[in-house]
């Protein structure tokens, strides 16, 4: 069976890294805005700065989160044909197709006919969803922050939404989106984990490698 495979660089460096930046990056921005939200842990002294460090944290991961976006959205376009975000957008009959193919494969209704190289229809099109929550999550947190600060720059990152929504509602979005985040995150790990075992792919470990290994069938 082995020697039916064929080995494929799939995913790219500039992929796998900002993919795990990402990863760091929610870890830190979920812990740290829940606790700027609703601080479990009191300072019991003026020398112990946990707000401070807890919102230096949220504002460096912030930053990171925003160029790690630019890069992945930069290589959706550099890089080769599986990084590129335009074949995820489930608009023709045959993606649409693909798509509910998937879904059954997934609630066990039917059974997987082939292994896909790159993305599937149905993560592909979950990923664009994703890549809207982010981009949402990016410009709602500028747009608190930039009540404290003031700018052409904070304007166009975000400042400019407290124009059309109350800064309560920004912030209520901008938390309730971080467990649509947590969600996803687990729905991610089931699809990645159920994938690899179906198809033999290697695909858990294709986020570390790059590689995949795809019979020469499911090639064509």
């Amino acid at each position: 069976m082995k020697d039916d495979k064929v080995k494929v660089y799939v995913w790219e460096f500039p992929v796998r890294f900002t993919h795990w930046i990402n990863v760091i990056c929610l870890l830190a921005l979920s812990v740290t805005g829940f606790y700027v939200g609703n601080p479990f842990i009191y300072a019991q002294s003026s020398e112990q700065y946990i707000m401070g460090w807890m919102r230096f944290i949220h504002f460096v991961a912030a930053y990171a989160f925003l160029m790690s976006i630019i890069i992945r959205i930069y290589w959706s376009l550099a890089g080769n044909k599986y990084a590129c975000m335009c074949g995820w957008l489930p608009f023709s009959g045959k993606k649409i197709g693909e798509v509910i193919e998937d879904l059954k494969v997934y609630l066990f209704i039917s059974k997987r006919s082939k292994a896909h190289v790159g993305h599937s229809a149905l993560r592909g099109f979950t990923y664009i969803l994703l890549l809207g929550v982010f981009v949402f999550e990016i410009i709602s947190g500028f747009a608190l922050y930039s009540v404290t600060h003031s700018g052409m720059l904070w304007t166009i990152l975000g400042g400019w939404m407290t124009n059309v929504m109350y800064l309560q509602t920004i912030r209520l979005w901008h938390h309730l989106f971080m467990y649509v985040i947590m969600a996803f995150t687990l729905l991610h790990i089931y699809m990645a984990v159920f994938t690899d075992s179906v198809e033999k792919s290697g695909v858990m470990m294709s986020i570390f490698t790059g590689n995949k290994s795809i019979l020469k069938e499911d090639m064509q």
